[in-house]
């Protein structure tokens, strides 16, 4: 699965979920992208899913028509995720297109 992380995922959290496919928004110049743009960025470029930190991301977008799927998770802690790192792949084996997960840790 190709995945995207936007800003706030932890980088470290990319070696925990192989074999996916997985980039960066700064790594791909994508850093200053609003959501929505991020979202169409990445839906345009072929990415199935969106990792993210911002909790209020389902509250300013409408995410009902958007083909990729979308991960939040509750924090940004790399200790906190990294202690779980199952939660994180269980909500990417379910995820389909236009699914919203939020992962509490």
């Amino acid at each position: 699965m190709r995945i995207l992380f936007d800003q706030g995922t932890p980088v470290p959290l990319r070696k925990l979920l192989s074999p996916h496919s997985i980039d960066t928004a700064s790594e791909l110049g994508w850093s200053q992208l609003s959501n929505g743009d991020l979202i169409s960025a990445a839906e345009g470029e072929g990415y199935e899913a969106l990792i993210t930190t911002d909790k209020s991301l389902r509250y300013q977008q409408n995410l009902a028509h958007r083909k990729i799927g979308i991960i939040v998770l509750s924090t940004t802690s790399w200790p906190t995720i990294r202690s779980s790192p199952d939660k994180v792949l269980s909500a990417i084996n379910s995820l389909q297109d236009s699914s919203f997960i939020e992962v509490v840790f």
